[in-house]
C-alpha cells in the first residue's frame, strides 16, 4: 500500500464496513487489472543490499524516479517513502526491506500492463545504473541475512517490527527478506466476489506451486521451493491463512468483516502520527477501547481501510480482490500472474468451470495442499497425482478465458502470450525454483552470486 488513508468519515456499525466492501462492485465492462511486483536492489560492486540514505539508497532512487516521472512525493516524518501518480493510479513504494514496489495503474488489459511493466523497469534502469546499482526479481533474498537487511523509515514499519515476534517466529523474514508478484481484481457483485475468493482461495497453492522461486537462504539451498510461502505458515495466524470461512454458505461482505474486525490492529493514524495499537481488535476500537489514549479516538473509514490493509490471508478483499500467493520472479513473470488469474476470473463461463474444478476440495485437502506446496511446488501430492496436474487444467482454463476476452495487441496477438512463462514451466514440469537449483548445482556450481546476474533487472 503506498499511501495510508484518512477518510474522517465515521463509523456507524458493522454494516457500514461491508458497505465499504459493496461499493467496489462495477459493470464488468468497468474491470480493471492492478499489477503489484517488488524487487530487491543491491549494489552491483559487491552485491549487498542497498540502504536508504546515500548516493546509493532507496532515497535517492525515489528522488531520481520522482525527477523522471514529476508524480507527487509521499513522504513519513519528512523522510520520501514513495511516489503517488495523481492522474493514473499506480504509485511507488518501499516495503521494510528496501524492496521497491510498482503498484501499478488500473489498467484495462494484460497487453497495457506489459508496457507499464516494462517502462518502469527501463525508468529504474534509467536512474539506477549510473548508481552501481542493480534489482533482483526473486522470491526471497537469497544471500542476505536478516541482520544485513535494510530498516526503512517508514512508521508503520517500525510499528510491525516490534509486534510481529510476539505473533510468529517467521513474521519478521516475511517483512524484511520477501518479495513478491500479485494481481489485484474487480467484482460484479457480492456473489460474484464470493465465487472469485473461493476459486482464488482453492487455487492460490497451485499458483505458489507455478511461481515458487525462493529456494536459498543465506547462500544456500533452504529444502523448500518457495520458502516465502513457508514463512507465511509461521507469521501471524490471526491475519493469514486460507480462509476456510470463505467457503461457507454465510459468506460475504458482512462476514467478511466479522473476522477483520476480530483482527488485532497495528496502528492508528492522526495526522502525521501512527500510534502504536497492538493488541487491541479493531471490534474493541469501535467499542470505545482507545478512547483517551488516542487523539480522536472515534473510529473512521479511514481507520478502516489502513486496517484493511494490514490483514494477510492468501486472499485479500478490499474493493477489489488481491491474489496474494505468487513469489516475486523475473520480468517475463511480472505479466503471467496477472494473465492467469485473469484468464480464469474474468469470464463468467471459465469462472464456473474454475468453481466446478474445485468445488468438492475438502478443507482438508486445501490446507494439506498450503502446507505441501512450499517444499515440493509441482511435485507435491494431490488426490491421485500432483499439483502439476492440477496446474495443467488450471492453465488450460486461464488460456481459454483469455482467448475469449480477445484482447488483441498491436500485433494483433490475444493476452495468451503472456501466459507463456507458465506454458514453458508446466510442459518441462519444473516451477522456477526447479530451474534456479537446477543452475546451482550445475553452471552456477554452487555459486549463488551468479544469480545477481541471470536474474537481475
Amino acid at each position: 500500500m503506498a499511501r495510508d488513508t484518512v477518510d474522517s468519515t465515521p463509523i456507524e456499525d458493522i454494516s457500514t464496513l461491508a458497505e465499504t466492501l459493496n461499493a467496489g462492485c462495477k459493470p464488468a465492462e468497468d474491470f480493471r487489472i492492478g499489477t503489484e511486483h517488488e524487487k530487491f536492489g543491491f549494489r552491483t560492486r559487491d552485491l549487498t543490499p542497498i540502504g536508504y540514505e546515500g548516493p546509493d539508497g532507496v532515497e535517492a532512487v525515489l528522488n531520481g524516479m520522482e525527477a523522471i516521472l514529476g508524480w507527487e512525493r509521499i513522504e513519513d516524518q519528512g523522510k520520501i517513502i514513495g511516489l503517488a501518480d495523481p492522474a493514473g493510479g499506480g504509485a511507488i513504494s518501499i516495503e521494510p526491506g528496501g524492496q521497491f514496489e510498482l503498484s501499478g495503474a488500473p489498467l484495462d488489459n494484460l497487453h497495457q500492463t506489459c508496457r507499464e511493466a516494462n517502462q518502469h523497469l527501463a525508468h529504474v534502469q534509467q536512474v539506477c545504473k549510473p548508481m552501481g546499482v542493480g534489482f533482483l526479481g526473486i522470491g526471497m533474498a537469497p544471500t542476505w541475512s536478516r541482520a544485513e537487511m535494510p530498516v526503512m523509515p517508514k512508521s508503520r514499519y517500525g510499528i510491525m517490527t516490534r509486534y510481529m515476534p510476539k505473533v510468529g517466529s517467521l513474521g519478521l523474514d516475511m517483512m524484511y527478506r520477501t518479495s513478491t508478484i500479485q494481481v489485484n481484481l474487480d467484482f460484479t457483485s457480492e456473489a460474484d466476489m464470493v465465487t472469485k475468493m473461493r476459486v482464488g482461495l482453492a487455487l492460490q497453492p497451485i499458483a505458489t506451486a507455478i511461481f515458487a522461486n525462493s529456494p536459498f537462504t543465506e547462500g544456500k539451498p533452504n529444502g523448500f521451493k518457495s520458502f516465502r510461502a513457508q514463512i507465511w505458515t509461521d507469521t501471524d495466524k490471526d491475519r493469514t491463512g486460507d480462509m476456510p470461512f470463505a467457503f461457507d454458505d454465510s459468506f460475504g461482505f458482512e462476514r467478511y468483516v466479522e473476522w477483520a474486525v476480530d483482527v488485532p490492529m497495528y496502528f492508528v493514524k492522526r495526522g502525521d502520527v501512527y500510534h502504536d495499537v497492538t493488541g487491541t481488535t479493531f471490534r474493541a476500537f469501535m467499542n470505545g477501547a482507545l478512547d483517551g489514549q488516542i487523539p480522536d479516538a472515534r473510529p473512521t473509514i479511514g481507520d478502516w481501510n489502513n486496517h484493511l490493509s494490514t490483514l494477510f490471508p492468501d486472499v485479500r478483499l478490499k474493493k477489489y480482490i488481491e491474489m496474494r500467493g505468487a513469489d516475486g520472479g523475473p520480468w517475463r513473470r511480472i505479466c503471467a500472474l496477472p494473465a492467469f488469474w485473469v484468464g480464469l476470473l474474468y469470464d463468467d463461463g471459465i469462472l464456473d468451470q474454475a468453481w466446478q474444478l474445485v468445488r468438492d476440495w475438502t478443507q482438508e485437502e486445501r490446507a494439506l495442499l498450503r502446507a505441501g506446496v512450499p517444499e515440493t511446488a509441482l511435485e507435491t501430492p494431490f488426490r491421485s497425482g500432483r499439483v502439476l496436474d492440477v496446474a495443467k487444467e488450471a492453465l488450460s482454463l486461464a488460456q481459454e478465458g483469455l482467448k475469449r476476452r480477445n484482447r488483441l495487441s498491436d500485433g494483433d496477438l490475444d493476452e495468451r502470450v503472456h501466459l507463456a512463462p507458465i506454458e514453458e514451466g508446466l510442459a518441462a514440469g519444473m516451477c522456477p525454483a526447479d530451474v534456479l537449483l537446477q543452475r546451482y548445482h550445475g553452471a552456477w556450481n554452487g555459486d549463488l552470486t551468479k544469480v545477481f546476474q541471470d536474474y537481475a533487472y
